[in-house]
């Protein structure tokens, strides 16, 4: 069993999503042990306390990046956390975090890296005037929205919809993405070969250690 700490900022729709998924053993031989703010009045922390999670609030504000990630992973560490998922957390990880959980963050960004990464992506694509969009499942390194991709998913942009349609349809994707990334994570079948993840046999590669 491997211990899930999403860390998020706001309302918390995907991790809702991974916790469902959790409870239901569509994700496998896990459970959440930590779901961590650094915004006390994030929804997602309510929603974390009515399912009976460890919820925790590590303010940030007034702290540097570092001093803040320091307390962060000190928490996830007691809470002995083997996977930590971004659930909308609204901070930039300092390289000094990421190389606390080398392979072992990731991040869901609605839209099909490497476009329009950063802020309000959906906006972006939506003013670019793409055909196609989405979302992808990435694992977190030092760059901002840049790691290795797990996971995308792809919808067809309406000519009748708008920057909140198209935003409310690509969430739908990330709930189902966010879910087929921890498993494959989790499962451990793969190896990163320069940028790209390479599927290989369950035999050949043990679960996450």
């Amino acid at each position: 069993m491997k211990n899930l700490g999403i860390l998020l900022s706001g309302r918390g729709s995907n991790f809702e999503a991974i916790a469902k998924n959790v409870a239901s053993g569509e994700i496998r031989d896990a459970r959440i042990s930590a779901v961590l703010s650094n915004k006390a009045d994030a929804g997602g922390l309510a929603i974390a306390r009515q399912l009976g999670l460890n919820a925790i609030v590590i303010p940030s504000k007034g702290k540097q990046r570092e001093e803040h990630d320091r307390e962060v992973v000190a928490a996830l560490r007691q809470a002995k956390v083997d996977l930590v998922c971004l659930a909308g957390y609204m901070r930039l990880l300092s390289p000094w975090f990421v190389q606390q959980f080398p392979r072992r963050i990731l991040n869901i960004h609605p839209s099909l890296l490497p476009a329009f990464p950063g802020l309000e992506a959906q906006e972006q694509a939506f003013a670019y005037g793409v055909k196609i969009a989405g979302c992808t499942v990435h694992f977190v390194d030092e760059e901002l929205d840049h790691g290795p991709i797990i996971v995308q998913k792809a919808i067809q942009v309406l000519d009748k919809g708008d920057e909140r349609t198209l935003a409310a349809r690509i969430l739908e994707q990330e709930h189902i993405a966010y879910s087929e990334a921890i498993n494959i994570v989790l499962a451990g079948n793969f190896e990163i070969v320069g940028r790209k993840m390479v599927m290989t046999l369950a035999a050949e590669k043990g679960p996450l250690p």
